[in-house]
């Protein structure tokens, strides 16, 4: 299994695209066999899951992303993990252990486009107000 990890100093990145670097680990029978640390090839659209895409990697871990670039990766049969934080060498450690979960994303959306739960939730309140 190969990952890519969006990584700064050996640590997860909060947002992917701003990533100094990615880690692209492969794993086979619970063992680290191959390890590269490249740099962000730049943050054009869809130019890091096309890069992630070349080197491999079936997994995308970060601690965030938003939904259009997750879509990019989902193109390319990457299945992306976020709400991931700690060093690399934790998470490869919970990822051969099978401990790895994912969460909410770290990075919120700019421009408040309302993405989340938490707005979709509101307007589905106000079209079902509690009249009795």
């Amino acid at each position: 299994m190969k990952i890519a990890i969006s990584t700064d100093s050996g640590m997860v990145c909060a947002h992917f695209g701003r990533a100094h670097e990615f880690t692209f680990i492969t794993i086979e029978d619970g063992k680290v066999v191959d390890k590269q640390v490249l740099p962000n090839p730049g943050h054009t659209v869809g130019s890091i899951p096309q890069f992630v895409n070349q080197h491999g990697a079936k997994y995308m871990i970060a601690g965030g992303m938003g939904r259009r670039a997750e879509a990019f990766f989902n193109q390319y049969g990457i299945e992306v993990i976020v709400g991931i934080q700690g060093s690399i060498d934790d998470v490869v450690k919970k990822i051969i252990d099978g401990t790895l979960e994912g969460g909410e994303s770290l990075c919120a959306p700019g421009g408040g486009k309302g993405y989340g739960v938490d707005k979709i939730h509101t307007e589905a309140d106000d079209e079902h107000s509690h009249h009795h």
